[in-house]
């Protein structure tokens, strides 16, 4: 005979042990029903709450009835092609000033079925950072900032949200001696820039950034933190020049400072074509991958009163004195002198690539943009391995001609960056490329004619450079993301063939083994983007 004692022990037991199940139910429920929901609640959930966090997680949270939300999508919109009425916009902002809004950020997003994207600086060259044609959630990691520089042990632990002005203008804070292997433009973010390689002037003397970086902190699709250590040495590897948005959240890197002499050595030669530009760029051709390792020659090529200008604008890693004795030896048709050169502290050079005049205050590096993208831009990239004949020059100054509007860097290899494998992180341009090239065009005309126009001037462009560039894969730039080359839809309907196509010229032989990598660590595809890396399964 049963009891009523007996009946409502029974009952407390079954109630115990279905709790959880009913749990579950009923959140399946809601995120079926209300997803946004789903997302807030996971997002208020105590597991985030941290006392050494300035802001709870919500207070990091902006939504589109808040009255801020446009500013702060905008801030680091660079692109306007990209901030337009009919651009998807995210469902909410997370601006992150811990890591555990972070860590929120993964696993809210994940259990929401939201996409999570991922903006360090902003200047992703096809908004995949922070546009997506599906529901998503915008992290974005410029309150993400603190720089911590070690001169003992010269190095610099950098968080994904700051710039490289901010690191450039950190590191001189702290030495006139120690320098940082980026880029020029100092409003990118280091986040990004080191994902996918990260290079700049000093790269013939040290390599990329990537080449320097020797630890890194990552959340996982799990929301856990992961430093060099725990996350084992394939997943540092991958995200050192595989592009970290792939395989999780980029907290910080910890890098390598560069040894820069107190006074650095900057010069600016314009010659156009009429001054025998031509003749220069073919000679640049030979000389520069081969120049003492200390010497950095980029060629900026534009159109001006319709003819082409060629800038020669180099770093030396020196006094102007032994500049002008290495070139006298090495380039003399250049014609450099003296009163062409400027010596100045290292930060200060960088301040002069990124074309501000002499003479400014290194504090220019910290200035950020208040105001909303107002150009329009889109870039491709190549790499040259053979020398391109005088005749091949005048085929592509003619063209280049007619386009008008398209700027041409081309940067040289050689030095150190022939002297690290293919292999040795997943950026495989190294030997046999003797420059690369990036093509940009900008422009201020809205609507879709004035993009169609431009995007069919630079593809022109692209295809007169097919006989002159890297062949089977044509090789590109990572961080000079292109969909021409290539791109899944953000659906999540990526599959590991149809991404071989643009991850065979971003990164050759080393796609494989991102892929392998990324089915290890994030096996359902949770962090993915238009070209990103696909597990085997897909």
């Amino acid at each position: 005979m049963v009891t009523s004692s007996t009946s409502s022990l029974s009952f407390l037991l079954l109630s115990t042990l279905l709790a959880p199940t009913i749990v579950l139910l009923l959140q399946s429920s809601v995120l079926h029903a209300n997803p946004d929901a789903y997302f807030h609640t996971c997002l208020s959930n105590k597991r985030w709450k941290n006392p050494s966090a300035p802001v709870s997680v919500t207070g990091a949270l902006y939504t589109r009835d808040n009255s801020s939300f446009f500013d702060i999508l905008s801030l680091h919109t660079r692109n306007k092609r990209f901030n337009r009425p009919y651009t998807p916009k995210p469902i909410a902002i997370i601006t992150p000033f811990h890591e555990s809004h972070i860590q929120a950020a993964v696993v809210c997003s994940k259990d929401s079925n939201f996409q999570l994207r991922i903006r360090s600086g902003g200047h992703d060259y096809e908004g995949y950072s922070y546009v997506s044609d599906v529901p998503f959630v915008l992290l974005d990691m410029y309150t993400f900032k603190s720089i911590h520089v070690n001169i003992q042990n010269a190095t610099a632990l950098v968080e994904a949200g700051a710039s490289l002005g901010q690191l450039y203008y950190k590191v001189a804070q702290n030495s006139h001696v120690h320098g940082v292997p980026g880029g020029i433009c100092p409003s990118v973010g280091t986040g990004g820039h080191f994902g996918g390689g990260g290079y700049g002037n000093v790269m013939r003397k040290y390599g990329l950034a990537v080449d320097n970086i020797i630890d890194a902190k990552i959340v996982d699709v799990n929301g856990h933190i992961l430093d060099r250590k725990s996350m084992g040495e394939d997943l540092f590897w991958a995200i050192r020049g595989g592009g970290g948005a792939s395989f999780g959240v980029i907290l910080s890197w910890t890098m390598k400072l560069v040894e820069v002499p107190p006074v650095v050595t900057v010069f600016r030669l314009n010659r156009t074509l009429e001054q025998g530009g031509s003749d220069l760029v073919y000679k640049w051709q030979h000389v520069a991958p081969n120049l003492h390792r200390d010497i950095f020659i980029r060629l900026q090529i534009e159109v001006r009163q319709k003819t082409v200008r060629v800038s020669f604008v180099c770093e030396f890693l020196g006094r102007v004195d032994r500049l002008l004795s290495l070139m006298e030896k090495s380039f003399p048709e250049l014609g450099l002198t003296k009163s062409d050169c400027f010596e100045l502290p290292w930060v200060n050079s960088t301040l002069f690539f990124a074309e501000y005049p002499i003479g400014t205050v290194a504090e220019a590096l910290l200035y950020e943009s208040s105001r909303p993208a107002e150009s329009y831009f889109k870039g491709k990239s190549d790499y040259v391995q053979k020398v391109i004949s005088k005749e091949g020059l005048q085929s592509v100054w003619k063209k280049f001609i007619e386009s008008e509007v398209i700027i041409m860097e081309w940067n040289p290899y050689g030095g150190r960056m022939w002297d690290i494998p293919a292999s040795a992180t997943p950026f495989p341009h190294r030997t046999g490329n003797l420059f690369q090239i990036q093509y940009m065009i900008t422009w201020y005309q809205d609507g879709e004619d004035a993009i169609n126009h431009n995007f069919n001037i630079l593809r022109s462009m692209y295809k007169i450079m097919t006989p002159f560039v890297s062949k089977s894969p044509r090789q590109a730039y990572l961080n000079y993301r292109d969909r021409d080359i290539g791109a899944n839809p953000s659906n999540g309907t990526i599959n590991v063939d149809a991404a071989r196509i643009y991850g065979a010229k971003f990164f050759r032989e080393n796609f494989d083994k991102l892929v392998q990598v990324k089915t290890k660590v994030d096996p359902e595809n949770f962090f993915r983007y238009e070209q990103s890396i696909p597990p085997h399964k897909y």
